[in-house]
Parts: C-alpha cells; sequence; structure tokens
C-alpha cells in the first residue's frame, strides 16, 4: 500500500517548526523529508538533520538533473525536496511529511493530487509581528521583508485542504494530529475566524 504525502506549510515565525517536532514525536513512522537549502547553518542546525546545507552551483546542478520534486527561491535562498527520497519513501509504504512553502505546495500538488496539504495561519498578523520580534533573530528590515513575504502567502490558503489556526499551541498540536489520524477536516466554526485573520494581513475572503 502506497504512503501518505502531507504538505505542511505557514508564514516564518508562525510556530511551525514546532508542531512539526511535536507531531514527528508522536508518529515515530512518519517521515520528514529533510530539505536542502543554499542558505547557511544557524546556530545549532545540523546538516543532514534540519537541512541539507550546499552552495547554490550545487544546487542548480540538481536543478538540472530534474532532482527535485519541488524547489523555490525564499528570501533569496533555495529550497527545494528531493524526489527520490520521497518517492521512495511514499513506494515502500510510508507515510512522508514535507515543510514547503506556498510556491513547493503548489508544485506538489500538481504532481501528487492526493497529497494532503495543511496551511498553519497565525492568530493575526499583529501577532506574527510579535513573534519575529520575540526571536531577536533578525534585524527590522529582514523582519518587515519576512512580513510582507506573509501577507502575500496567506494569500494562498485556499490551496490546502485543512487550516490550522495556530493560536493554543496544544490545540494545534492535537489538530494536526487528528488530520494525519484520519484526515479529519478544520471544524466548521473555524470559518469566521479564518476571515478575521485573512483580513487582519489586508487579505480578502
Amino acid at each position: 500500500m502506497r504512503g501518505n504525502l502531507y504538505i505542511v506549510s505557514a508564514p516564518s515565525g508562525s510556530g511551525k517548526t514546532t508542531l512539526l517536532q511535536n507531531l514527528l514525536r508522536t508518529f515515530r513512522d512518519l517521515r520528514f523529508s529533510v530539505s536542502y537549502t543554499t542558505r547557511q547553518p544557524r546556530g545549532g542546525e545540523q546538516n543532514g538533520v534540519d537541512y541539507f546545507f550546499v552552495d547554490r552551483p550545487t544546487f542548480l546542478g540538481m536543478v538540472e538533473r530534474g532532482e527535485f520534486l519541488e524547489y523555490a527561491e525564499y528570501y533569496g535562498q533555495l529550497y527545494g525536496t528531493a524526489r527520490s527520497f520521497v518517492e521512495q519513501q511514499l513506494e515502500a509504504g510510508k507515510d512522508i511529511i514535507l515543510d514547503i512553502d506556498v510556491q513547493g505546495a503548489r508544485q506538489v500538488k500538481t504532481k501528487f493530487e492526493d497529497a494532503i496539504a495543511v496551511f498553519s495561519l497565525p492568530p493575526s498578523f499583529v501577532e506574527l509581528e510579535r513573534r519575529l520580534r520575540s526571536r531577536m533573530l533578525e534585524s527590522d528590515e529582514a523582519i518587515r521583508r519576512r512580513l510582507d513575504i506573509a501577507k502575500g502567502e496567506i494569500l494562498f490558503y485556499r490551496d490546502y485542504d485543512y487550516i490550522i489556526v495556530n493560536d493554543v499551541l496544544e490545540n494545534s498540536i492535537l489538530l494536526l494530529e487528528s488530520i494525519v489520524r484520519c484526515g479529519s477536516a478544520v471544524a466548521s466554526h473555524q470559518k469566521h475566524r479564518i476571515e478575521e485573520i485573512i483580513a487582519s494581513f489586508g487579505g480578502t475572503v
């Protein structure tokens, strides 16, 4: 039996990494696809665990050879998902999860229509900015650029099968687990909440 492919996307700083870490601790058999990137490692990141860190010529060579299932440029750096790893895991009957942005998610969905795509929304634009600033990792200019990117990313929320409003972490963890367990739909009572969040970004539903 072929495995299930899950996609999780979210604006930078919205808490996606924490959600995925909890998910992988709960589902020991769930495989995580480690992406390739041209950016430099941050403090504590390990090659082959957090990312495969490669230089730009190496990455572009992989693109030319068709080795990526998807790839995209984000914030001036390239990110990509290895095609062979994903296909091998699925054929072996293993469920696999991808942590990719909206560009990559759209590419994957064109190739795997049955992929289950989840978008994690911060409670509001203001809260996303607070979370980014509380990390104290980047300059004001870098944070503004991430916020501008987030405004564009949230416009693609309709492309996703499920939406999680990541306000209360424990609840968000349970929602993501329920999607992986049984593909349960996002509760209908969240629809109005989602519309309010989209509006806080200046978007329209």
